[in-house]
């Protein structure tokens, strides 16, 4: 499926943030998520930035147009088009001179809006009892239930053996 860019690349984001090991530094998964412009981010940033990752979680548990317009709120800055790096004329919903965790939390809220609008089912939670991760379903029919093979197998081989043993 088609994304726009913060329907696709930020909800993928979010994901990740809402999948991180806690102890990892965010700056180090922003690096890693190829996000840009990569500023720096103080004590006071880092936790402002995982109180926003667990409302993520509550969005990625339950989507709802409630909590979707309350991320949107809480993010709200100054939007504008840009046309950085060559690109063609697109919409920011933060000022790239902003504080990088002002900047991650528009940039996600948007994305999860976007997606949630183009297909609030395509916004995971992995069926597997116990698993607990969320990802953005990229399938080409959209029907994902599992956050990766390993888990969809795990499930099938325990009704298996379920099947199996009754």
């Amino acid at each position: 499926m088609h994304f726009n860019p913060y329907g696709g690349a930020a909800a993928e984001l979010a994901a990740k943030l809402v999948n991180a090991d806690p102890a990892q530094p965010l700056l180090v998964l922003l690096e890693a998520s190829d996000y840009k412009p990569l500023g720096s981010l103080d004590a006071r940033q880092e936790r402002d930035v995982r109180d926003w990752v667990e409302l993520l979680r509550q969005v990625f548990r339950a989507p709802t147009v409630g909590l979707l317009n309350d991320l949107l709120a809480r993010s709200s800055t100054t939007h504008y088009i840009s046309t950085h790096d060559g690109r063609a004329p697109h919409l920011h919903y933060a000022r790239e001179d902003a504080p990088t965790d002002v900047r991650v939390k528009a940039y996600t809220a948007a994305g999860m809006a976007a997606l949630f609008c183009e297909d609030a089912g395509r916004i995971g939670w992995c069926d597997r009892e116990g698993c607990g991760t969320v990802f953005v379903d990229t399938s080409r029919n959209g029907k994902r239930r599992f956050c990766s093979t390993r888990c969809a197998n795990r499930v099938a081989v325990a009704q298996h053996r379920g099947r199996r043993s009754a």
